[in-house]
């Protein structure tokens, strides 16, 4: 296996580290763990020219075959080859607190490498803390608050209650990994997981990256300006509105994932969760026609329909 230190490259002028403000990495990762592409809305929003502190080594951890990078064709020549960055920056809050921001692809493999070394950077930067943020699809309305899963590997560290009851097996992902392993490794780690409806999962949710980073500025005291963030948020749900009210089928389909959202919130304190075996979800026959044309008119300028 590849040395930790070979897989990242700190920037030895900006990595010296005030013992007595040890910061915070907040980090999100393109992929998986993206619906909504929640995480890197979020994370898009908090940096803009802030310095490049640390680069790992993409070609170890990218499936170029498997999530072919852009580039553009212009005439008779490419150009615009956009390279995968796994990096991490030095930002500072509306407050003018420093912190550190991860962001780049997921690594497609060598998982326990990438752990490696983003522990050698915990340890080298003198990390407080990780706090990660992801997104999943979910059977729930877009009309109703974004629920939040909380997660970490101490449990002091979990902001509330969660959702979930019981014993869930589902995929990984290398952020769920790392979490785990900086637990072993004595690093605490905590994460904000965002429930997005199932039926714009595949398009831009900033009403999701509004609520991760909400959590995040809970759970670490940072401030972020969201203004900007919630003014897209908005035209984004009255975008969605406007299709509904010209789509009554698709509309009841959100009023019956309404109704069974609101049947879920009232059944939470006896335990019941959103996926509770005695309320079925609508079946992938049911949703997935119209919520296909639905994602193909939010593609249309100005709604139009085909």
């Amino acid at each position: 296996m590849s040395k930790p230190r070979k897989l990242v490259h700190i920037i030895d002028e900006l990595a010296e580290v005030d013992p007595t403000r040890r910061p915070v990495l907040v980090m999100a990762l393109d992929g998986f763990l993206d619906a909504g592409h929640a995480g890197q809305l979020a994370a898009g929003h908090l940096w803009d020219n802030d310095p490049v502190i640390a680069t790992f080594e993409v070609d170890e951890f990218y499936d170029y075959r498997a999530r072919r990078p852009p580039i553009t064709f212009m005439r008779d020549h490419y150009q615009g080859y956009e390279t995968p960055r796994l990096v991490v920056r030095s930002v500072v809050d509306a407050a003018g607190t420093s912190y550190l921001l991860m962001t780049g692809p997921e690594p497609d493999n060598k998982w326990e490498a990438f752990a490696g070394a983003v522990r050698h950077l915990v340890e080298r930067l003198g990390v407080r803390l990780v706090v990660s943020m992801g997104s999943v699809p979910m059977a729930v309305p877009h009309t109703r608050p974004i629920a939040i899963t909380p997660h970490a590997n101490d449990p002091s560290l979990l902001t509330g209650p969660s959702r979930w009851q019981g014993e869930l097996r589902v995929p990984s992902s290398a952020q769920a990994m790392l979490e785990i392993r900086l637990g072993e490794w004595g690093h605490p780690a905590q994460g904000f997981v965002a429930h997005v409806p199932h039926y714009i999962a595949h398009i831009d949710y900033q009403k999701a990256a509004v609520a991760l980073l909400e959590q995040v500025s809970g759970a670490t005291g940072l401030r972020f300006d969201l203004t900007g963030l919630e003014a897209d948020a908005a035209d984004t749900e009255a975008e969605i509105a406007r299709y509904l009210a010209a789509n009554v089928e698709v509309s009841e389909v959100v009023a019956g994932l309404e109704q069974q959202y609101d049947s879920f919130a009232e059944a939470e304190e006896a335990g019941h969760s959103l996926l509770a075996e005695d309320r079925p979800l609508p079946t992938g026959e049911e949703i997935g026609h119209q919520f296909e044309q639905f994602l193909a008119g939010l593609d249309r300028p100005d709604g139009e329909q085909s």
